[in-house]
């Protein structure tokens, strides 16, 4: 007899301590550091509860970004376009597409 490989689902074997993948783990602490500095800001003039709210705030954005998927609803235009991408991966090509400062045409067929 011969062995055949069978397919698995292998998404949730990057995950670390279960809610974080990597990328996520990785915007979490972009967003904890961008906070930790208005923490510093914030604890000089003795506000030091606020800052780590607002460092809370920072991190839990930063896990969005790096976790959610845009939703698939034709509410929106935007979530007709980008429905179902991550949320990182549309805002880098915002980014880029802004940088580039260049023009796409998209041509399409009328029919009367």
């Amino acid at each position: 007899m011969g062995t055949y490989n069978l397919p698995r689902n292998v998404k949730g074997e990057g995950r670390i301590l279960f809610i974080f993948s990597t990328k996520g783990l990785i915007t979490t602490a972009i967003g904890g550091v961008i906070g930790l500095l208005f923490y510093f800001i914030f604890n000089l003039f003795g506000l030091k509860m606020v800052g780590i709210i607002i460092a809370l705030i920072f991190a839990l954005i930063g896990y969005a970004i790096g976790m959610m998927k845009v939703p698939n609803t034709n509410g929106l235009e935007i979530t007709r376009k980008t429905g179902g991408e991550n949320v990182d991966d549309v805002i880098m090509r915002y980014v880029k597409f802004k940088l580039n400062k260049k023009k796409y045409y998209v041509y399409t067929k009328e029919e009367k």
